[in-house]
């Protein structure tokens, strides 16, 4: 069977546009922003012309660096059409970040708002890029930063040494379409197109090079396990900078006709409004966030009856939560996804028609077109059903690499093409996969394996918690033991010794939480991911552990992933 198709997202789009040009394509309900595919594509090709207008060319970089306004799609699409490479910049990055990032890329071009936040978007450029005070733009010479020549800001306003949006659109408007023609011809699907950058907890950095091929098709057989059509309308407060927002969003929903809810930055009041006002059939977010819409005093106040699918990733999904998103948000063909920016991202994914339980105990089945393993990390043998491995995918959504850095790239995808995620996990006989956690996350207590998920899963029962984190701590007779960063529930006042009597009670005793911490809030990356490594840095401040006692296991607040370290369904 052969891929769902061969084109680049410029072509596809413009298909989409000319089979049904009058059909809403991005909406903003509290803009009362409406962009048809045709509106869209207008503003799509003027920003197009004007980026060539000013020296933008096929294959060149170009950062963004902004929260989900609706422009942040203009300038996905207008880049797709001229084949430059858009490179997705994390909205919360400050000026360390985004000075790395710049130089690591090849930043031609980047593209900014104001402010997200607690950052100053403009402070910080001018910080980074003193010459924009002075030089010309489009012909800017930075010391710091030789390959960037333009800045663009996302809006109206004027700001010396940067374009602005509607100074891009006229220019679009009124150049020579000649230009727009040649730069349209000879792309080819294997271009790459996007680049995304993950962040571990060690090292630097790395730029994920993804084709028009890897995210094009991964978005439609996404979509495909959504059973997207062109009535759907798919509510996406998840980051556009990450591949959740882009390609499980964006990307999900052109490859089936649909709309488009946008939301710039998640608020659980926001969202319930834009479902009901815009009667959103689908929904994205990480557990957290369902959590934090079930939890909404108004949430009653909002009428949700239109909604029917939607993904829920980057965390496991406590099966309460899962019920309540079935029952009380009307979502009964809810999906979990699982996979990595390197894959495109997704790999694995439940159907709308699994049952409760296996949206909650497994990431679903191997997508089509992939080939997914279960291999023993220290021998590479398949693992047989049942028992526990790493997981590996193969197939036209692996990514061409990690940009200017082949040895990493060798080290996560071997010479037969398999990319080896560095995350646990089973295939049982049904082909439904489980993810158990990350090879470096597994918590070694006195030589006995402790997988963070099974604990997670268990304390999700007791009485008085809303939600659990489980990492390693460190410890000088055992090497490691468990700790639990606990969310009590609205109410509750149980204690630490409520929590360890519990457990004690209920499995085994080394799995029982030596420590117990109580949070109002996880750690978390702009896209929703819960970074377990800042908790384990918490335990030891709290407890005043000066040494590491233990490898710290690298990864856990990855952007680049969907589920890295917490163990089970995305």
């Amino acid at each position: 069977m052969d891929l769902h198709t061969d084109l680049t997202i410029g072509e596809y789009f413009d298909r989409k546009v000319a089979e049904q040009p009058g059909h809403e394509f991005v909406v903003y309900p509290d803009r009362d922003l409406r962009w048809t595919y045709a509106e869209f594509d207008e503003r799509v090709t003027n920003l197009a012309k004007g980026l060539l207008a000013i020296g933008l060319r096929k294959g060149d970089h170009l950062g963004i660096w902004a929260r989900n306004v609706p422009d942040w799609l203009t300038f996905a699409f207008a880049t797709a059409k001229i084949g430059v490479v858009l490179v997705t910049v994390n909205p919360v990055y400050k000026s360390h970040e985004l000075a790395y990032v710049i130089k690591q890329s090849d930043m031609k071009a980047l593209v900014v708002i104001d402010s997200f936040r607690d950052v100053d978007y403009i402070r910080i450029v001018r910080e980074l890029v003193p010459e924009s005070q002075t030089q010309e733009r489009g012909r800017m010479s930075s010391e710091e930063f030789p390959r960037l020549k333009s800045l663009i800001y996302m809006g109206p306003e004027k700001h010396r040494g940067f374009y602005s949006m509607p100074e891009l659109l006229i220019l679009g408007e009124h150049a020579d379409d000649g230009l727009y023609a040649e730069a349209r011809e000879g792309q080819h699907a294997d271009d790459v197109i996007n680049m995304q950058y993950t962040s571990g907890t060690t090292g630097f950095p790395k730029g994920v090079m993804l084709t028009n091929r890897n995210i094009l098709n991964n978005g439609f057989y996404i979509g495909e396990r959504q059973k997207l059509t062109s009535a759907d309308r798919v509510c996406l407060p998840v980051p556009y900078f990450h591949c959740f927002g882009i390609v499980l969003g964006v990307l999900a929903v052109l490859t089936h006709a649909a709309t488009v809810v946008g939301v710039e930055q998640f608020d659980p009041l926001m969202v319930l409004a834009a479902v009901q006002k815009e009667r959103a059939t689908a929904l994205y977010g990480v557990p957290t966030m369902f959590i934090a819409e079930l939890a909404h005093p108004m949430f009653d106040v909002f009428d949700l009856t239109s909604m029917r699918t939607g993904i829920m990733a980057g965390s496991p999904c406590p099966i309460e939560t899962m019920r309540q998103v079935i029952d009380r948000m009307h979502a009964s063909e809810m999906t979990i996804c699982y996979g990595l920016t390197e894959a495109s991202p997704v790999f694995t994914q439940t159907t709308t028609d699994d049952t409760l339980e296996r949206k909650c105990e497994t990431v679903g089945r191997k997508h089509d077109q992939v080939e997914v393993r279960v291999v023993d990390p220290e021998t590479g043998e398949d693992c047989l059903p049942g028992v526990q491995g790493e997981l590996l995918c193969r197939g036209y959504n692996i990514m061409k690499g990690y940009y200017n850095m082949p040895e990493a790239t060798a080290t996560a995808v071997d010479k037969d093409g398999w990319l080896h995620s560095g995350d646990l996990g089973t295939v049982d006989e049904d082909g439904y996969y489980r993810v158990t956690g990350r090879i470096k996350d597994m918590i070694i207590r006195g030589g006995e394996n402790i997988y963070p998920r099974e604990i997670e899963e268990f304390l999700y029962t007791m009485p008085g918690v809303k939600d659990v984190q489980v990492v390693g701590v460190p410890d000088e007779k055992y090497g490691e033991v468990v700790g639990a960063f606990v969310m009590r529930a609205d109410g509750s006042d149980i204690a630490e010794g409520d929590v360890q009597e519990y457990c004690r009670a209920r499995i085994a005793r080394y799995k029982a939480p030596k420590h117990v911490f109580f949070v109002d809030e996880f750690p978390m990356t702009a896209s929703g991911k819960i970074q377990k490594y800042k908790l384990r840095e918490m335990a030891k401040e709290t407890l005043g552990i000066s040494t590491t006692l233990f490898a710290d296991g690298g990864g856990d607040d990855d952007d680049g992933c969907l589920v890295r370290g917490t163990g089970g369904a995305a």
